[in-house]
């Protein structure tokens, strides 16, 4: 079965810029999902962004629209998450995740749709 990994998170001052990337051990077919979740302390699981594998389709929340970035590198079964302008709201554990499309028309799903998960990597502001 496939596994998700995720790296690049760490601390970074307000305004400052990280990369995540998110690593399948396998080939992702184009009938899929992906995308990333992210859950601060005392907060629900939130949406951050997703795309379509196969396609440029993607979709942003709105408190990261303009400033966040996800892309692919297929052939590496890499997803990615471009963050810049960092705000301490961002400060979470980030997760990538993937679902089979279906006849569904967009990645903008709940958490509990999306079955399979990475381990989830620290996002964090320098004090």
């Amino acid at each position: 079965q496939v596994q998700l990994s995720e790296s690049g998170g760490g601390s970074v001052e307000t305004g400052g810029s990280l990369t995540l990337s998110c690593v399948a051990d396998r080939y992702t077919s184009s009938n899929t999902y992906a995308g990333w979740f992210r859950q601060a302390p005392g907060k629900e699981r939130e949406w951050v962004a997703c795309t379509s594998i196969g396609t440029s389709a993607t979709n942003y929340a709105d408190s990261v629209k303009g400033r966040f970035t996800i892309s692919r590198d297929d052939d590496q079964n890499t997803l990615y998450l471009q963050m810049t302008n960092l705000e301490p709201a961002d400060t979470a554990m980030y997760h990538c995740a993937a679902c089979v499309k279906g006849f569904r028309g967009s990645c903008f799903l709940g958490s509990d749709e999306y079955k399979t998960w990475g381990q989830g990597t620290q996002v964090s502001e320098t004090p």
